[in-house]
Order: structure tokens, then sequence, then C-alpha cells
């Protein structure tokens, strides 16, 4: 299953849709919050999450599941990244970080490579 976390209504519809389209599995989230209580994260095979939040940061996110020790891949989507936020995300062990808007089929191919490693 793919998790994808971002507050924003139309980015969370538009990547459910694109997902369940190819045949992938999903569930949305609102907030790095909601996502960490939910009950299936062992279910969780790849992460598409928002930088920016209200709340808890994706960067946030990523160093509480590091801390956690829940290997997920990660792919961040980010309307306002910059390089060396891009670093801190690669470097804490994100497969992907893409600005928006991004190719659809570009987030495809690294949702596949993530499900595949």
């Amino acid at each position: 299953m793919v998790a994808i976390v971002d507050d924003d209504d139309s980015m969370r519809s538009a990547l459910q849709g694109l997902l369940k389209a190819v045949g992938l599995p999903t569930q949305a989230f609102t907030s790095g919050e909601e996502f960490l209580k939910c009950d299936q994260r062992d279910e969780i095979a790849c992460l598409i999450a928002d930088i920016r939040m209200p709340g808890m940061s994706g960067l946030e996110l990523q160093a509480q599941l590091n801390a956690d020790r829940r290997r997920i891949p990660i792919i961040f989507i980010t309307a306002h990244g910059d390089e060396k936020m891009r670093m801190q995300a690669l470097r804490a062990g994100a497969v992907e970080f893409m600005a928006k808007p991004f190719n659809d089929e570009a987030l495809l191919e690294s949702v596949r490579a993530a499900l595949a490693s």
C-alpha cells in the first residue's frame, strides 16, 4: 500500500486517483500526526509526503520514522523546496524529492522503484 500524507485535499485526491489508475492501493492522511496514529503502518510499502504541512513537517515525520526504526521508502513532494532541504531529505533516506508541479510518470516511476526495493 502507498500512503499519501499531504494537508492539501486536492493534492491527496489527485495522487490517490493517479495511483489507483495504475492499480496501486492507497491510504491518505491529512498530517504526519494522523499517519503516525495509523494502525496499518506495517502495511505501508511507500510513503508520499509533502514537506510543508501544519504541525509536523514531512522532514519531521521522516525523522520520527527513522527514530522508530521504521524503514519506509519516502518520496517527498513540495512547492517550497530548496537544495539544502532536498539534500537533508535524501541524506536521511528519502528515495526522491520532487518539486510541485511534478510529472505524473516520473512520480509513478519513483513509486515503482520504491516498491521494488
